[in-house]
């Protein structure tokens, strides 16, 4: 099972402030954990919200957005992509994220993602299902192993 877990933002990372080197140190050690234990397939931080775009749709338009976008607490800092085997193993895993102190209120989402593993070969149409073998191959994807 691939979950996906979603460091929230705050003012600090919204005004493009830097993590102290001592946070730093600990993201690394706790990626280092991660890529040891053999589950961390992406990992990334986000720059603030006025480096992107939202995009809306109306009556089947697109309307591009320029950030920054409002709510700091409801934008995203950061992720990690991890395989896991359970639901709670995805959140020991989060559980172990290095948060600084005096950060209350940010917090953490945990999200089981959709994979294609997950839908059963047999309710796709056999050139539907080589289609996305096909893609996944050339995207380098991950196939489904034990961890699934």
């Amino acid at each position: 099972m691939k979950f996906m877990i979603v460091g929230k933002g705050s003012a600090e990372t919204e005004a493009g402030a830097l993590p102290s080197q001592e946070l730093v140190d600990n993201m690394h050690a706790y990626n280092e954990e991660l890529t040891r234990a053999g589950v961390l397939l992406a990992g990334e931080g986000l720059y603030p919200s006025s480096e992107g775009a939202q995009i809306a749709y109306t009556g089947g338009k697109a309307k591009v957005i320029d950030g920054p976008f409002a709510e700091a607490k409801e934008l995203i800092a950061g992720f990690w992509l991890i395989q896991v085997k359970s639901r709670e193993e995805a959140i020991e895993w989060a559980l172990r994220v290095p948060v600084p102190p005096g950060h209350d209120g940010i917090g953490l989402d945990v999200w089981r993602v959709f994979d294609a593993s997950d839908v059963p070969d047999e309710s796709l149409p056999p050139e539907k299902l080589d289609r996305e073998k096909a893609l996944r191959e050339r995207l380098g994807a991950d196939t489904p192993d034990e961890t699934s």
